[in-house]
């Protein structure tokens, strides 16, 4: 006999998709960051926080490293570097 499975749907902060990330992640320098706010508004997961010039930060729990914020930043401030894999991923 079979029965109905039903799993109820998780939301993003839910689950922490960090760990999806394979190979890059992007880093805030935080040197010409001018707050136009265009990363935090293209990032599928809504990671990625901050209110001022210079403050804005990623969450590495739930960012998947698809790198759509370093594509559009106008300043060139958010850079991708190379996940460290000896590390836990944050």
């Amino acid at each position: 006999m079979f029965g109905p499975l039903t799993v109820k749907p998780g939301a993003s902060k839910k689950n922490k998709t960090g760990s999806w990330r394979t190979e890059s992640k992007p880093k805030f320098l935080q040197k010409n960051c001018i707050a136009c706010k265009m990363c935090v508004l293209i990032c599928p997961e809504a990671c990625i926080t901050g209110s001022e010039k210079n403050t804005y930060i990623c969450d590495y729990a739930y960012c998947k490293g698809c790198g759509n914020c370093v594509a559009i930043c106008p300043k060139q401030d958010i850079i991708m570097v190379k996940e460290d894999t000896s590390q836990e991923k944050k």
